[in-house]
């Protein structure tokens, strides 16, 4: 199969995943090299997430829209998604201390969001093979399901940025992106159950 330009973006954006990483994970700049790790793999993200929306324009502005763009686009928001929630939590400095949000609080707020959009994900992928298999039907991103991944990228981009751009703010911008992240999280998963729940039953 030969891959038009939305798909190759969509590819490309899976590559970047690992790159995003190590710069979170690992003190590549030295140890006081925080700040441009943070920098660099905030960069990285926010390019991976800008084709997320150039890959789907690109596809219905020139009729590329194709089963695999379908398919791999939400495939590859997860994974980067996956990628950031896994690299914040593994991260000794992704998560930052303050004096009005403190780390363990939001640790464990972004730890238990991370979770619920992970058995989201999962849920929703196992249900679109599901409705897949029944029905032949392609379940393609829905409104609120790009406005739960802009929540998510926005929570991302929060957790990485707020210590070193707005730091007075002492993490209450990257807890508040935690908390709407969960609410768009489960809203869109209730909405796509909602809506292809007939072809899972007929199937049972």
């Amino acid at each position: 199969m030969k891959l038009n330009t939305p798909n190759k973006l969509t590819i490309f954006r899976i590559v970047l995943i690992p790159f995003f990483m190590v710069f979170l994970l690992y003190p590549v700049f030295g140890e006081s090299g925080e700040m441009w790790c943070r920098i660099v793999s905030s960069l990285i993200f926010i390019v991976a997430s800008v084709t997320d929306f150039l890959d789907g324009h690109l596809a219905r502005k020139n009729g590329q829209v194709t089963n695999f763009g379908k398919f791999m686009d939400p495939l590859a928001d997860k994974f980067l998604i996956f990628g950031a929630i896994v690299a914040i939590l593994a991260s000794d400095f992704a998560v930052a201390d303050s004096s009005l949000i403190s780390r363990e609080i939001l640790y464990q707020t972004f730890l238990w969001a991370g979770i619920i959009v992970i058995f989201r994900e999962l849920a929703v992928t196992s249900m679109r093979l599901v409705v897949n298999n029944a029905s032949g039907i392609v379940v393609s991103a829905s409104m609120l399901g790009k406005i739960k991944t802009n929540t998510q990228i926005v929570c991302v981009c929060c957790m990485i940025l707020e210590p070193i751009l707005l730091p007075f703010l002492g993490n209450v911008l990257s807890f508040v992106s935690c908390i709407v992240m969960i609410v768009f999280t489960l809203w869109s998963g209730f909405s796509y159950l909602k809506a292809y729940w007939p072809y899972i039953k007929s199937d049972s």
